[in-house]
């Protein structure tokens, strides 16, 4: 399932996988997608972990943000853990896009929290013997 978004001039794009009743979410966008962070939901600790990687220029993503944005909004409805890799990179980014890039992955929240509510996910337990 892709959920897409466009304004001032850039796009993102969160592609989910289901696996059994955990997600698993890509969100990218602009001129060079990448995976520049991995955030994490643990759902029986509710902890949110963030690993980031080093850039190009040795400093590190800061694509995390947007994955919290997005994921503050699905956590709620989530029924199993969550992993959300990252990586936006617009070449010559503005102050605009930079500021837009907020509202726009909380778009994409939204979009997908609807979504996960209107098809739940068929869970298969475990068997252990």
């Amino acid at each position: 399932m892709n959920f897409t978004i466009q304004k001032s001039g850039l796009r993102l794009q969160a592609e989910l996988k289901i696996i059994n009743g955990d997600l698993l979410i890509a969100l990218t966008g602009g001129d060079t997608p990448h995976i520049g962070t991995i955030t994490t939901f643990d759902q029986a600790t509710r902890a949110i972990t963030t690993t980031q990687f080093t850039s190009h220029d040795n400093r590190k993503h800061k694509d995390q943000v947007l994955a919290e944005e997005l994921l503050n909004i699905i956590q709620p409805v989530l029924t199993g853990n969550c992993v959300i890799t990252s990586g936006v990179h617009v070449n010559g980014i503005t102050q605009a896009q930079i500021h837009a890039t907020f509202p726009m992955a909380q778009n994409l929240g939204q979009q997908i929290k609807a979504w996960l509510q209107e098809n739940p996910f068929e869970i298969k337990e475990p068997e252990y013997h």
